[in-house]
């Protein structure tokens, strides 16, 4: 596109996928991993993480530059509190003056740092969006959720970010709070959003707990079988009541070794199921759809109802996560030309290859190791996006061709509990079959 004008290049840009133009569109730069809180839900608190906290230095930042002209959003948070970053401010003007006007740059964080003078500098150097943990509107709730922290002290910071939107005569600045659903706190969810809207927060991002240890497990609000793997089973499940065939008999059955003509019947009828599912390219853990919990997947919508009615009458933007997986994923990163750079300069594909962890998201542990292209401390952050090797990654995921391992009756395999991930039962070598935020599940500032 050398021989195009400024205008011109713009145009034809926009005209090719965000995935595969010359800059992402969307950065996530981690500016520090250190924290002041112990979040139960936080991957910090994962015994497997093992890596050390860090700061981003202002010359990380600076070979970012290239980037800033070309971007959409710029979202200043990894798994730290951004706050602690004393560059904080200064990357954020220094961005702002070289952002598109229509780009936005944004963090979350969890309030303790955010008195009026310091949500008066953030604004001031051009902050546009903030989103404040909140995991709970009892006191109790939200104390024992993020150790460490307490209700009065998100109030606090909301009061005080609502002012410096006053101050600075920013009408425009979105304030936002993120709630992570577990069991315990999930009746919470509509009065907390009042709560919030009642302070000035204008948005509401709520995703599911991401489990990073086994003893949360049980705290889990979703369900793991995709939307379509249960919709073909009360489908098939209802032709079975209607036929006189309990098929909820089917494992109990599968071995015996003398059947009568009725319990022929029973497992005819699944394999005829099972069958369907195939033919549609569906995944059924059967022994998961027979077990399922109905009364919580139930009690989780009701609530999520109610929430969406107290986000209406509050103007509250309310952005909810799906209640089980969805069967037709897309990843929102790759799709919209997205980058993750590590405090330490390393550039990464999103938020699930990020950080070293062990997920146990699907029910069982998997060992999650960082995807790294290049490290911006040794080269340009524009080849690294534009090399081969990220390029390929990118193309692979936007064919969506992966394995549902979430819904798989024959998961946990050993190709992906492996800490060496090398490659799927499809022979991808992108870690996505076992993935939810592709899902709808998880969510955060994007």
């Amino acid at each position: 596109m050398s021989g195009l004008s400024s205008a011109q290049r713009d145009v034809t840009e926009s005209l090719i996928a965000p995935a595969f133009r010359e800059y992402p569109s969307k950065l996530f730069v981690e500016t520090t991993s250190r924290c002041n809180l112990n979040c139960v839900m936080c991957p910090k608190q994962n015994r497997s993480g093992g890596h050390a906290d860090g700061d981003l230095e202002p010359e990380t930042f600076a070979a970012l530059k290239e980037l800033f002209p070309h971007l959409d959003a710029l979202v200043l948070n990894g798994i730290g509190e951004p706050l602690l970053n004393t560059y904080l401010e200064s990357y954020i003007d220094t961005a702002k003056k070289l952002m598109p006007d229509h780009g936005w740059i944004g963090f979350q964080s969890n309030g303790l740092l955010l008195n009026h003078l310091r949500a008066t500098t953030l604004v001031a150097a051009g902050l546009d969006r903030i989103c404040l943990s909140m995991d709970g509107v009892i006191p109790s709730t939200f104390s024992s959720l993020r150790a460490g922290g307490h209700l009065h002290d998100l109030e606090r910071a909301l009061l005080a970010i609502s002012a410096a939107k006053d101050l600075c005569s920013r009408p425009d600045l979105q304030i936002g709070v993120e709630y992570v659903v577990m069991r315990d706190n999930l009746e919470e969810l509509p009065a907390a959003l009042s709560w919030a809207a009642e302070r000035g927060a204008t948005f509401a991002i709520v995703s599911h707990l991401h489990p990073y240890d086994e003893q949360h497990l049980g705290q889990c609000a979703y369900d793991t079988c995709s939307d379509e793997a249960h919709s073909l089973y009360h489908a098939w499940n209802s032709k079975a009541e209607l036929a006189g065939v309990e098929i909820s008999r089917y494992f109990e059955l599968l071995w015996k070794y003398r059947i009568s003509p009725d319990e022929q019947r029973i497992l005819q009828f699944v394999e005829i199921m099972k069958t369907n599912a195939r033919s549609r390219g569906i995944s059924l853990d059967l022994k998961r759809l027979f077990a399922m919990d109905y009364a919580k997947i139930e009690a989780v919508y009701n609530v999520f109802e109610r929430a969406r009615d107290v986000a209406h009458l509050a103007g509250l933007h309310l952005s909810l996560p799906e209640i089980v997986p969805r069967g037709n994923r897309s990843c929102g990163f790759i799709e919209q030309g997205a980058a993750f750079i590590s405090h330490d300069g390393a550039m990464h594909p999103c938020y699930q290859l990020w950080h070293t962890c062990h997920s146990f998201a699907n029910g069982w542990q998997h060992p999650v190791q960082p995807r790294i292209f290049g490290s911006v401390a040794s080269h340009r952050a524009r080849d690294i996006w534009n090399s081969d090797s990220f390029r390929s990654y990118r193309e692979n995921v936007l064919r969506h061709n992966y394995p549902s391992c979430s819904d798989c009756n024959s998961s946990p395999c050993d190709l992906v509990r492996d800490s060496g991930f090398e490659q799927d039962c499809y022979a991808n070598t992108e870690p996505c079959g076992s993935c939810l935020w592709s899902s709808g599940l998880f969510r955060c500032l994007d």
